[in-house]
């Protein structure tokens, strides 16, 4: 295939991908708003308004980074997940890996498509923010290179899991067990400042600390963690999956029986 080509069936993936879940958008889009309201009330306002500020910010202000994150990074895993099973059980992913389309192609649309859906999310929760506070960018570089990288992250972290799931059970195996512990400990709602040197030590493990603390940088100004080793420890995570799910592919894993 020639470039031309390769890129015409990358659009077509993740036009599919837009389709998919934009054609469900009461499923994909509105729920996330809506538990993000929640979240904005119960914690910002009623349990906030308790606490007080932190670090110069009121505790709503503090939280939204890491909530807008949240949604991002769930829906971008969910997205590619969902779909690429649904490709292995309705049995036509072997029919893109038949066709001339380069593999690496075929998981760049999968990705491609995580990544409009966590962008798509992550918008909507952002402008709900707004509804509750006001919120001014403080680097418009790192807010979108974040939101971006770590889309990619974790849609491919998707696609690997998509990869090795049997059953749908499987699907939700990661994201209940892994995802939401990791994430609710990333530092959404509080900074590690507040915690003894032992548990600040035990946090700096969680690899979703860095990607919530450099966002929160990219809106607020603040971070917890060294912006730069954010930014490594994302991109090498991208390397890795990326590397790792294109072996699955080339390989037939979880497809070819």
């Amino acid at each position: 295939m020639n470039l031309q080509q390769k890129y015409v069936a990358f659009k077509t993936i993740l036009i599919k991908e837009w389709l998919r879940f934009m054609r469900i958008w009461i499923q994909t889009v509105l729920p996330p708003a809506i538990t993000m309201v929640l979240y904005f009330i119960i914690f910002g306002n009623l349990i906030g308004s308790q606490i007080g500020g932190i670090k110069g910010f009121t505790y709503i202000e503090y939280i939204i980074p890491g909530l807008i994150m949240l949604g991002i990074i769930a829906n971008s895993y969910a997205n590619v997940v969902s779909s690429f099973f649904g490709a292995k059980f309705q049995r036509h992913i072997e029919e893109m890996l038949v066709s001339p389309t380069p593999n690496y192609v075929i998981l760049l649309g999968f990705i491609a498509g995580g990544v409009v859906r966590g962008l798509t999310v992550g918008v909507v929760i952002f402008l709900v923010s707004l509804f509750f506070t006001h919120l001014q960018i403080h680097s418009l570089f790192v807010t979108v290179s974040v939101v971006l990288l770590t889309s990619v992250l974790f849609s491919l972290g998707g696609f690997i899991n998509g990869v090795f799931a049997k059953s749908f059970d499987d699907i939700s195996i990661v994201p209940t067990f892994v995802l939401t512990p990791l994430t609710y400990l990333g530092g959404i709602f509080y900074s590690i400042d507040m915690l003894s040197p032992f548990w600040q030590k035990v946090s700096l493990i969680n690899p979703i600390l860095y990607m919530i603390n450099a966002f929160r940088f990219g809106i607020l100004g603040i971070s917890d963690i060294s912006l730069l080793a954010s930014f490594a420890i994302i991109i090498a995570f991208i390397a890795g999956l990326f590397i790792v799910g294109l072996y699955l592919l080339d390989k037939g894993v979880g497809i070819r029986t």
